[in-house]
């Protein structure tokens, strides 16, 4: 079974194929994702990668806490994201539109 690693603190400018191979040095790294900014199309600085259960373990173990391009990473076992809808239709907090 796969497992998502959060992988946070990242360098702006990494990149999907340097993150694969930090980890590929743990096991077979299955995908990467960097996000990027809808609005700027800019990195956001953290990522997710996704290993097998018993490899990522090591990897998150391994890789948490080292430098990567100048910065100290975080990473952990992601977490589930949270439903952020709201119930408003999609509207802002404070739009008065109904």
């Amino acid at each position: 079974m796969a497992q998502r690693i959060y992988v946070g603190n990242l360098p702006y400018a990494a990149t999907e194929d340097e993150v694969e191979t930090l980890f590929a040095a743990y096991g077979e790294v299955l995908a990467v994702a960097l996000p990027t900014d809808r609005e700027t199309g800019r990195a956001r600085g953290f990522g997710f990668v996704e290993m097998s259960d018993s490899e990522a373990a090591q990897a998150i173990e391994g890789v948490n806490g080292t430098e990567f391009g100048g910065r100290t990473l975080n990473v952990n076992e992601a977490r589930p994201r949270e439903n952020r809808g709201g119930g408003r239709g999609g509207y802002g907090r404070y739009d008065d539109r109904r």
